[in-house]
């Protein structure tokens, strides 16, 4: 008897602390919610309503937002990342970051092509031939803005964030596909935190900061490629499709991350891709400086993969 009565009480009390718990605990975890929303609006995706008529060399920066090369400084080394990156100054005083190497051009345009269909994005210019005051002169740099209003935040994952199961966060999955980008990790994404140019209501962007590892193949750490025009080409798109679920073809990091893609989510993308003209995407490669065989092969194959996925829709 006594041992069922200490039971009960015991387990009263526990209940109780519970409750006094979570009574403490909620405060907490709505200020921080409340936090969050006051910091601003989570934007990933707008609506391209002008898509037919962006402008691919230029990009998300446009003709405004160029660098001014007659004279870049550096300012100090960029240790993030696996790349050469120098923090530099134009001669305007804007400050970028300068990345050197392979995945320059592959970045400069994924970039373009993510932007062209209405997702959030970096600025980000390929220069062919720059100098670096103090550092030297270097082909094929990569300049990314830091521009003064824009407050970089923390990263954001892939598989918690406010997107989940939308068909914007979807449709950015399968765009990862179509430029073969394998380097699927949260620290290549970043919330940049900013004012809407129209509303002037804050709002938190959600981007991915990294596209370099894209333009080649997927694969292990030694199968896989990046900028690498021939594997591009030659590489599968979608392996087939059963009971609704798109099976692409996808071996690099969290290939989970690409399970239950549909044929509604390829279709709304699909959407918009399909609104690109073949210019607009050579563009894209343009501004990254490939030789216009390059150019040619590379626009042609992401023809080829949009014209995949919008009879899987039809």
């Amino acid at each position: 008897m006594y041992s069922k009565m200490y039971s009960k009480k015991t387990g009263s009390v526990l209940l109780l602390s519970f409750l006094f718990m979570m009574a403490a605990f909620q405060p907490a975890y709505s200020q921080k919610k409340d936090k969050a929303a006051a910091a601003g609006t989570p934007v990933l995706w707008r609506e391209p309503v002008d898509i037919e008529a962006r402008n691919l060399l230029n990009g998300p920066g446009g003709d405004a937002m160029k660098p001014d090369l007659r004279s870049v400084t550096f300012i100090e080394d960029d240790k993030s990342g696996s790349n050469t990156k120098y923090r530099v100054r134009d001669a305007s005083g804007n400050n970028w970051v300068a990345k050197l190497g392979k995945e320059a051009q592959s970045e400069t345009a994924s970039n373009r092509l993510v932007w062209a269909v209405g997702y959030e994005s970096e600025i980000v210019y390929l220069v062919p031939k720059l100098t670096i005051e103090g550092k030297g002169t270097f082909e094929n740099v990569r300049l990314e803005a830091r521009p003064k209003d824009i407050k970089r935040g923390d990263e954001w994952s892939w598989t918690s964030n406010p997107f989940q199961g939308s068909h914007e966060l979807k449709g950015l999955k399968i765009m990862m596909l179509l430029i073969n980008n394998w380097d699927m990790k949260d620290a290549n994404n970043k919330i940049l935190m900013a004012r809407n140019e129209t509303s002037g209501q804050a709002e938190l962007r959600y981007i991915i900061s990294d596209l370099g590892g894209s333009i080649g193949k997927t694969g292990g750490p030694i199968s896989r490629s990046r900028n690498k025009p021939s594997d591009f080409v030659k590489a599968e798109f979608i392996e087939g499709v059963k009971n609704n679920v798109i099976d692409f073809h996808y071996a690099g990091k969290n290939k989970a991350l690409f399970d239950n893609l549909t044929l509604d989510d390829a279709h709304w993308i699909a959407s918009w891709l399909g609104k690109l003209s073949d210019d607009q995407i050579k563009d894209a490669f343009r501004a990254a400086n490939y030789d216009p065989e390059d150019v040619a092969a590379l626009a042609q194959t992401v023809r080829d993969r949009i014209d995949v996925l919008v009879p899987l829709t039809q």
